[in-house]
């Protein structure tokens, strides 16, 4: 994809000779206002660069360049002004921290190899996130696949809650998505000081007594102080930490940190909701007994609960052999070994390391057959043939 810069100044002219200067070198749009810039990085980006006057109706250069930096971090920011003064140049810098700052007339032996060095800081910025954000992404679901098979009982709600997590922080408009779901998979990850029989008790809705309340009450914290010294999961581990507290339990003491507690409210509300089924009820039972007390969630990330993609799901329930399983498939009912052992509980899906498991303890131990799994299908998709 070319790299596309968009100039903007409320003099046409100055923008109509930018073009003849540029069209060879650059792929340019142009816009006469901030606002109108605004909507071109909406219905046209992304763009590498902006380039913008300062002084222009409505919305200046500072404010827009404020604006591009909020809405659109990665794109670097230019001013290209006549008015050249001091204070205009440090305003600029702080607040819309610009790449660089130009005096017109520009000529094009100083403008080109400007803009040629932007685009090279954009694609410095990108590759840095990029290469950031899937390592740390890919290595978290290594470590996610690990603990599910050490502990599938913990580990495999955050992979039934993760679809639920992310699409509610998309509804809700969140930035920096993988946080969320990096948050839904390592939700449980407290869950290794924790003896099994008390995630087996929880899950099956059986009460636990003051200890061992105590004991899983502390899990969530014991997770966000594995993840908390880890760079760039500093509201993951907020969003684990918090997981458990009711909405109204918030005070404006509880985390300066707006994005991890966002999380953790999300978090809360997929946890619960994800047992509720897991212990049976029917996704409207569910969702009824959530709204029952209104001061234990986020009304408002509630009220889009009934939204999400992944509710709308029809799925077929079928009886397979081990070798018949594929990935992508749920286990139905929990997969258990012929000597007991759990494989894989009910919830859990099968991801490539689950069923290399399940084949192995086929061959050498032996798998309680056959299994119970669900094929799940979203609304419009077509369905999967077994």
């Amino acid at each position: 994809m070319a790299e596309k810069i968009l100039f903007v100044d409320d003099e046409s002219n100055v923008l109509d000779s930018i073009a003849r200067q540029l069209r060879k070198r650059f792929t340019l749009s142009t816009a006469i206002s901030g606002q109108e810039a605004l909507q071109v990085l909406k219905d046209q980006g992304p763009f590498s660069v902006v380039v913008s006057d300062m002084r222009m109706p409505g919305m200046d250069g500072v404010q827009f360049l404020e604006t591009v930096k909020e809405l659109y971090p990665d794109t670097v920011r230019m001013m290209l002004t006549g008015n050249a003064d001091q204070g205009t140049a440090i305003e600029a810098v702080n607040k819309g921290q610009i790449f660089r700052f130009l005096n017109k007339p520009c000529s094009t032996a100083v403008l080109v190899p400007a803009l040629a060095l932007a685009q090279r800081q954009h694609r410095l910025i990108t590759a840095e996130r990029e290469l950031l954000d899937k390592t740390l992404m890919g290595s978290v679901k290594v470590l996610a696949e690990l603990l599910s098979l050490s502990n599938p009982t913990a580990f495999s709600r955050g992979y039934r809650i993760k679809n639920i997590v992310v699409e509610l922080a998309q509804l809700l408009e969140q930035g920096h998505i993988w946080k969320y779901e990096i948050a839904a998979l390592m939700s449980q990850i407290g869950c290794i000081t924790l003896p099994t029989d008390i995630l087996h008790k929880k899950n099956a809705n059986i009460s636990l007594t003051r200890e061992e309340t105590e004991m899983y009450r502390s899990h969530p914290q014991a997770g966000a102080s594995l993840l908390a010294g880890i760079p760039r999961l500093e509201s993951v581990a907020v969003m684990i930490a918090l997981q458990m507290l009711r909405y109204d339990a918030y005070t404006d003491e509880t985390s300066t940190d707006e994005e991890g507690v966002i999380g953790a409210q999300i978090l809360k509300i997929a946890l619960d909701y994800d047992l509720l089924l897991f212990q049976g009820k029917n996704s409207n039972d569910a969702l009824h007994e959530l709204s029952s007390d209104m001061g234990e969630y986020n009304p408002n990330i509630l009220k889009l609960l009934g939204n999400v993609k992944s509710q709308d799901k029809h799925a077929s329930i079928v009886s397979l052999r081990i070798q018949d399983i594929s990935i992508g498939m749920i286990a139905e009912e929990n997969i258990l070994a012929k000597n007991g052992i759990l494989l894989a509980p009910k919830g859990q899906e099968i991801t490539w390391p689950v069923l290399q498991g399940l084949l192995n303890f086929s061959r050498q131990v032996g798998v309680r057959e056959p299994v119970m799994v669900r094929i799940e299908q979203v609304d419009g998709e077509a369905g999967h043939r077994c």
